[in-house]
């Protein structure tokens, strides 16, 4: 599902600083290699969450659900002097080509890559986060807020991806998939939680900033 008109999405586009090359490559790698490629963040969402890192200028940034490394590479380029991100992704078989591009990107010192189950790694890391991207398996974003709620300093941004899920999130409930009422669940459990402020926007499939009051 689209949510723009494909011509109002492309002149979003044409008006908004063009992927460097590394990312461009690294999206056409990703494209031509890896199954499942609309997971990308892609050039409108990157830019933004660019833009978003860059107004932030974090110190520390948590990232869970790396994929290709697309995301991690644009919220990284925002951090401030001597600041880390730190990504983690269940699977492994993708991970050079993540690897591959941070270094490329010339972040290596940037960037720190763990493979594992987020849920297990989390509580291990002894962090204050300014800002946490989730983009993992739908069904664990309440998990996953949960375990980082904590640690987020006031002020800080937690954002989540995906949380309009091709629109199947406004299908009646008795009818989604799990996957679905998870996200139903979470954008529901956001908005009751009088900890926090947030907006839903309607960038590619959905991004839910929230901020801890």
């Amino acid at each position: 599902m689209e949510f723009l008109p494909a011509e109002i999405e492309q002149y979003a586009i044409d008006h908004s600083k063009p992927e460097c090359t590394v990312l461009s490559d690294l999206h056409r790698e990703t494209w031509a290699k890896v199954l499942r490629p609309r997971m990308l963040s892609g050039h409108l969402q990157g830019k933004v969450l660019e833009s978003f890192s860059h107004m932030m200028k974090p110190k520390r940034i948590l990232e869970i659900g790396t994929y290709t490394g697309y995301s991690a590479i644009c919220m990284a380029y925002g951090l401030a002097e001597g600041g880390k991100l730190i990504t983690i992704d269940i699977n492994d078989e993708i991970s050079e080509i993540a690897e591959k591009y941070i270094a490329q990107a010339g972040l290596t010192e940037k960037i720190e890559f763990l493979i594992g189950d987020a849920r297990k790694i989390i509580p291990s890391l002894d962090e204050t986060w300014d800002l946490v991207f989730i983009d993992a398996d739908k069904e664990n974003y309440s998990v996953y807020y949960d375990l980082v709620f904590d640690r987020v300093r006031p002020g800080g941004f937690i954002v989540a991806d995906n949380v309009l899920w091709s629109g199947k999130v406004m299908d009646p409930y008795e009818l989604l998939d799990e996957e679905t009422k998870s996200l139903v669940d979470f954008n529901e459990k956001i908005l009751k939680d009088d900890r926090v402020d947030n907006v839903l926007m309607p960038v590619r499939d959905g991004l839910m900033l929230i901020r801890k009051r």
